[in-house]
């Protein structure tokens, strides 16, 4: 079963999470705070971290920040701060989901199950299926190249470290070029069914793939929005 890391100074947290995810047999390791993470993770990194936000000595933000730089570990950011800005801020940091507390025990499972099934299958070896199913294929856009079975992607051959969700959003866009995707689309492409999403996840996620691309080309204007239908990939 896949390895949790809990990240929270919150001891009664700590306790009931861990529980939770014992229960359905995950292994959990825990940390009280983000420098003791930091140390922790860049070792031996999870296969997925949930980092609280308000943390002593270092808070999620930058554990995240940090972490990014080495793995693209699958994160969801569980914190008691609820104004907007603070989850858009999250998401453009790279993490792939959000959740307040206090929160519900159910959601927060149902969030680690859909985000651990798409990381896995992102990791899948090359199988036999590979070769006829076109989420598995490597796909060349202009400039653009990426390999779902690697989890790669390029721009002009330098490498695109992406997250998962980010990753499947921007195949999405990608594997039609010129066709509108609304962010229902986009959802559907990115998150389990059973997960509820809204627009603003979306939209920061957008936003965190340009500014990754615009790292490596200044000019990257691939991804274009169409205001109050959604976005689409450029055709080349």
């Amino acid at each position: 079963m896949p390895t949790i890391a809990l990240v929270d100074d919150d001891k009664n947290i700590i306790a009931s999470v861990t529980m939770l995810l014992e229960q359905e047999g995950y292994t959990v390791r825990s940390y009280n705070d983000g420098a003791s993470a930091l140390t922790g993770l860049s070792g031996t990194p999870p296969d997925l971290a949930i980092l609280d936000i308000k943390m002593p000595r270092m808070d999620g933000m930058e554990l995240l920040r940090r972490l990014r730089q080495a793995t693209d570990m699958p994160v969801i950011f569980l914190t008691s701060k609820d104004e907007e800005i603070d989850e858009l801020m999250g998401l453009n940091a790279g993490a792939d989901d959000y959740i307040r507390k206090p929160f519900s025990q159910r959601l927060l499972l149902e969030r680690v199950k859909a985000i651990l099934r798409r990381a896995e299958a992102k990791k899948a070896g090359a199988t036999s299926a590979a070769s006829t199913d076109p989420a598995k294929q490597s796909l060349t856009r202009g400039k653009l190249g990426l390999d779902p079975m690697r989890h790669e992607c390029t721009w002009e051959g330098k490498p695109v470290r992406l997250t998962v969700t980010e990753f499947l959003i921007l195949q999405c866009l990608a594997t039609r070029p010129g066709f509108v995707k609304s962010r229902d689309n986009l959802m559907d492409a990115a998150y389990d069914d059973q997960v509820y999403v809204d627009d603003r996840t979306i939209d920061s996620h957008i936003k965190r793939l340009r500014k990754k691309f615009k790292v490596v080309d200044d000019d990257f204007d691939s991804i274009e929005t169409l205001y109050g239908v959604g976005y689409r990939y450029k055709e080349t």
